[in-house]
């Protein structure tokens, strides 16, 4: 799978805002978040500018200012947050132009052809973009994402159980 640092540093980001918001609810700072989660503050400044115009943080000019999450926690779904920032779920190399997971670029991955594990590597990668659907930052900040085990169909593949 490939997720770049752009969708794993604004979730990261956005759940640190949540977390500071939560405990003081006043705007909160790009400084505040590069410092506590070790990231540059001009690239946090390129993802929130993204963030902002798709909505899901407002952000508040002058002194004492910072930004906010405008809805609540709940509401706010990771897919939002991976989408605002313009970032590919890319499970596949193939680069098919039809494919909603690859980097569209087109040619296919075996001499210009689909390759034969595509359409697995598409259906995971649909999985992926459906879990990051169904989670919000208050259920990450819960730490209540996780599939029930009753929701898991066990299956074995030689001596190797994948549940």
């Amino acid at each position: 799978m490939h997720l770049s640092t752009r969708g794993r540093y604004a979730i990261m980001a956005m759940l640190d805002l949540a977390l500071l918001s939560v405990s003081n609810s006043k705007p909160v700072t790009l400084a505040q978040i590069a410092d506590r989660q070790q990231i540059s503050l001009s690239y946090l400044e390129q993802l929130f500018a993204k963030l902002r115009k798709a909505g899901v943080v407002d952000s508040i000019r002058g002194p004492g200012g910072g930004y906010m999450i405008p809805k609540p926690l709940n509401l706010v779904m990771l897919a939002d947050i991976v989408g605002a920032v313009d970032e590919v779920v890319d499970v596949t190399r193939c680069g098919m132009g039809d494919d909603p997971h690859g980097p569209h670029t087109g040619g296919g991955c075996v001499q210009g052809k689909k390759c034969n594990a595509h359409d697995l590597w598409s259906a995971l990668g649909t999985h992926i973009e459906s879990f990051l659907r169904r989670v919000s930052l208050q259920m990450v900040m819960d730490n209540d994402f996780e599939i029930t085990q009753d929701a898991i169909v066990p299956v074995s593949f030689q001596s190797i159980r994948i549940v």
